[in-house]
């Protein structure tokens, strides 16, 4: 089973992302997911984004 958390793009730079996940800002890696920008919300697990989902599926 894998434990994921939702999280805000807040900023971008060279595969590394600062992400606000419930009002904690930390960076991750974004190697994994194409096509980010600020504003995306993106399932975050082990220090890297694995998907970038919607904003409603990041609210539930």
């Amino acid at each position: 089973m894998c434990v994921g958390l939702a999280a805000k793009v807040v900023g971008l730079k060279d595969g590394v992302a600062l992400v606000d996940a419930s009002g904690a800002k930390r960076e991750i890696s974004v190697e994994l997911v194409e096509d980010l920008m600020p504003g995306d919300y993106v399932m975050v697990h082990a220090g890297m984004a694995i998907a970038k989902i919607k904003a409603e599926e990041a609210k539930k």
